[in-house]
């Protein structure tokens, strides 16, 4: 019977492979977290810290650092970052020197609401809690707070964000009742009487026409209200 030393050769490699492969591994789960780091991605970075983080961790999972990594469950970890209320995203992943790593991207406001509850509007529609660390410089939202009127706040905000002229200049918006909403402008003393959410690029269109003109003429100061709320026109009342 001929021997096939090819083939035993190969066995015995392929055992060797798996059995150091296996070694690697376990003494990998036996080691322990040497170091935590803690990312912000984005622009968005003013509202939640490092410190914070640590602290949530170490309140609802246990200390992290020098554990043994077999022990930690990354996904339990990402959901207690992602409960706090600052948080939109979070990633969590082993390096292989026994770094713990979390890339964290937070909430975006694009709105306050001023009311008897106070609270962000972020770019996805959602409340958001404020911060204690940071105050965001958004359009305030004041009146008469519904579901409906927050949704409608949330679409113009969209628009405004859209313009790099009004996303400068509108600093406020007033509801006075469902489908009847003011902008406050940061220079000027008149207040935009906008009307309902439908059709905003035509009422805009026609309010940078007029305000193009009126500022040709140096007459905005003499304006108390310009009214958008009818089709295709500019109905404008003097001080």
């Amino acid at each position: 019977m001929r021997v096939n030393w090819n083939y035993i050769k190969l066995t015995f490699l392929s055992i060797a492979i798996i059995g150091l492969y296996s070694f690697a591994e376990h003494r990998s789960k036996k080691k322990s977290v040497n170091e935590i780091s803690i990312k912000f991605l984005g622009d968005n970075n003013l509202y939640l810290t490092e410190a914070s983080v640590n602290k949530l961790l170490i309140q609802n999972y246990g200390a992290v650092k020098n554990r043994a990594k077999e022990e930690l469950v990354l996904n339990t970890i990402e959901d207690i970052i992602l409960s706090n209320d600052m948080v939109k995203n979070a990633q969590v992943y082993l390096t292989v020197n026994g770094e713990l790593i979390s890339k964290i991207v937070q909430r975006k406001p694009i709105g306050r609401v001023e009311g008897i509850s106070k609270f962000y509007l972020d770019d996805l529609g959602k409340r958001m809690p404020l911060s204690k660390h940071h105050s965001a410089r958004v359009p305030i939202i004041t009146g008469k707070i519904t579901g409906k009127t927050l949704e409608d706040a949330y679409t113009i905000l969209n628009y405004i964000n859209e313009d790099d002229f009004l996303r400068k200049n509108v600093i406020g918006i007033h509801v006075e009742e469902e489908g009847k909403y003011q902008l406050k402008f940061r220079l000027e003393n008149f207040v935009v009487n906008l009307g309902g959410v439908e059709n905003l690029n035509e009422k805009f269109k026609n309010f940078m026409a007029f305000y193009a003109k009126a500022a040709k003429d140096n007459s905005l100061e003499k304006y108390a209200t310009v009214s958008l709320e009818f089709n295709n026109q500019v109905v404008c009342t003097k001080i």
